[in-house]
């Protein structure tokens, strides 16, 4: 059986390894990262991706676990795919980030900082994603899944976040989020320096998954994941996509981002609350000498709110439900 997530874990080197099986040719091409084709013919080529930090440890198991199942042949790999656990260290260590948020790096931001840790592995994965999407053997349908679990607690458990795109909105992905029995998809107004807002600059149906609260190795229920384990299956073999059995998705937009653009920042609110809480019109979100964010005409929805967060970075989100 192959060990995806096990060589990572013991820092094996495998940045050259390649082979064959009865169904696919696979190579690895950096730590983490593996590329795994179809000798028959595929439409798709898929990029998945878990552990951009690396204390969210379910979709990694996730992700190793269908790799294994590739590897030993219960699972029929149909599509071209793109396994990536993207900070191994940060895995390794069992935190979040070493120096800096890699997810705060993508679409060129690691040009922007002193050389380190995340800003290496953010480069080599944009330069590894651009190149499984631009390959000769690439498809007019490409699809990424960035698959990630919370911080804090949510009152919509599991949820999508769209990027921003020029390109049209893949209803495809849509449907396999409705598929995969999430309670919410969130679309983005502008870009960011996610590491799906960058495939999607790619033109590349990109999402960002939250699948519930971050734990440890060994404290995850794998079963209360197994929607989207569904449709990633369903999506790497060209199987049916699972009937969706809960309410209709909620969707929201979202309106700005709260920044801490410096150190007089503050929350007028507990930032402590469950994501998707209401903020009530005319309520003082949080400010500082910058800007006040306040909604005078309409309650908002209010996602990631984290005061402790680098000056200059992304304090929280502010969204209105369509």
């Amino acid at each position: 059986m192959h060990q995806f997530l096990n060589h990572v874990l013991m820092q094996q080197d495998c940045s050259k390894a390649q082979g064959l099986t009865q169904r696919f040719s696979w190579r690895y091409l950096a730590e983490g990262v593996l590329e795994c084709i179809p000798h028959s013919h595929y439409d798709c080529s898929i990029l998945i991706s878990a552990g951009v930090h690396g204390n969210e440890t379910a979709p990694i198991e996730i992700v190793d676990q269908i790799v294994g199942d590739l590897f030993s042949g219960q699972l029929i790999l149909k599509q071209r795919v793109l396994f990536i656990l993207g900070h191994p260290k940060a895995i390794r260590a069992g935190t979040r980030f070493v120096e800096y948020d890699l997810n705060r790096l993508f679409c060129g931001a690691w040009q922007q900082h002193s050389q380190s840790l995340e800003s290496s592995r953010a480069k080599q994965l944009e330069m590894i994603t651009a190149n499984f999407f631009s390959d000769p053997n690439c498809t007019s349908k490409k699809y990424h899944y960035d698959l990630h679990t919370a911080i804090k607690p949510s009152l919509l458990p599991t949820f999508a976040l769209i990027p921003f795109s020029k390109y049209a909105q893949d209803q495809d992905l849509v449907d396999h989020l409705c598929a995969a029995e999430l309670d919410a998809v969130v679309y983005h107004s502008s870009a960011g320096n996610t590491f799906s807002n960058f495939s999607a600059q790619l033109s590349v149906a990109s999402v960002t998954l939250e699948l519930g609260k971050a734990n440890p190795f060994g404290a995850n229920d794998l079963a209360d994941f197994s929607a989207i384990n569904h449709v990633l299956r369903a999506m790497l073999s060209k199987q049916a996509q699972p009937i969706r059995q809960k309410k209709p998705i909620l969707q929201f937009k979202v309106l700005e981002s709260i920044i801490k653009h410096d150190e007089s920042f503050e929350f007028h609110i507990d930032p402590t609350q469950d994501n998707f809480n209401i903020a009530l019109k005319s309520q003082i979100i949080a400010s500082d000498q910058q800007k006040t964010y306040q909604y005078l005409n309409h309650d908002v929805y209010l996602l990631f709110l984290n005061p402790k967060v680098k000056t200059g970075l992304r304090a929280g989100l502010i969204l209105q439900l369509f």
